[in-house]
């Protein structure tokens, strides 16, 4: 356990809400696996105070923080945002320099790694539920490893047009939307070897997923439990397919997190990355459940 002192660095998430978040149970595992003199700890920042957090954050030389809902894409316009962060249109780690903080998005990185870790076969056409700012990580993710063709569902059509309009001005893929309907969705899923979730839906105790989903491949959530089971995994388990819900994501982009704060230590050969795989399988013996199988991450 760390012995904060005087010259303890401090790390943190900001959102609203923010403890439940899961990222100081793991991002202290981290820094404790890596003996590093430095904490990490939630900060409750209501939307209308951001600016003003920040600036006082920065202020107070905490070192780099994670950002969650709803601050992402508002954050944009307060801080120094690398290429991929402008593309998704969303930030979610920022790290602390003299004069500003720098800030990228870890969360595309974080889906991505959880493409390779499920094997997904990203040869046919991904179904995408949701058109959000997680949304706008997974197609960064999706373009990056190679997909050609996105399906788009969203209850809120508007929504979808203008995800689509913003997609189209940045990548050469081809994304269509999808209607809200049943036979569509039933349709679309047996053209489609991965289908994924970055709707809110299962955030709520008793939500059930509106679709019956049926085909073969890959189900992957954005929405995580401490049970691992969704309203999204549920339903896709029970039509055929393998299945995870949000927590490799969480980890894999909190990964990514930690690298981005510390890249110059570990360029300098004073610290390792954490293993992707040994800290999901310690998160999950925290949280009492049964270990999710990655063969990509090597299980």
């Amino acid at each position: 356990m760390t012995v904060i002192h005087g010259k303890t660095s401090l790390y943190g998430i900001i959102g609203d809400p923010v403890s439940h978040s899961l990222s100081p149970l793991f991002q202290n595992y981290f820094l404790e696996q890596a003996k590093q003199d430095a904490i990490y700890t939630p900060f409750h920042v209501l939307p209308d105070t951001l600016n003003l957090a920040l600036l006082g954050l920065h202020a107070s030389h905490i070192q780099g923080l994670n950002i969650t809902v709803p601050h992402k894409e508002t954050a944009l316009a307060l801080v120094n945002a690398d290429n991929d962060a402008r593309m998704i249109g969303a930030v979610n780690t920022i790290k602390r320099t003299e004069n500003e903080w720098l800030a990228t998005n870890t969360d595309w990185q974080g889906f991505a790694a959880v493409l390779q870790g499920v094997e997904a076969d990203l040869s046919a056409p991904v179904l995408l539920f949701g058109a959000g700012g997680t949304a706008k990580a997974v197609i960064h993710a999706l373009v990056q490893q190679g997909v050609q063709k996105i399906y788009i569902c969203n209850r809120s059509s508007q929504r979808v047009e203008q995800l689509i309009h913003q997609t189209k001005k940045s990548y050469t893929i081809e994304i269509i939307e999808l209607s809200w309907q049943q036979e569509d969705v039933s349709k679309t899923c047996k053209e489609c070897n991965t289908i994924i979730n970055t709707t809110s839906i299962g955030l709520q105790q008793n939500d059930t997923f509106p679709f019956t989903i049926t085909g073969k491949g890959v189900a992957i959530d954005a929405v995580y439990k401490p049970s691992g089971n969704t309203a999204f995994t549920l339903a896709a388990t029970a039509g055929g397919y393998i299945t995870t819900d949000g927590l490799p994501m969480l980890i894999a982009q909190g990964v990514a997190s930690f690298a981005f704060w510390h890249h110059d230590t570990m360029q300098s050969g004073h610290l390792n990355l954490p293993d992707k795989l040994e800290s999901l399988h310690w998160v999950e013996r925290q949280l009492a459940r049964q270990p999710l199988d990655l063969p990509g991450w090597g299980t």
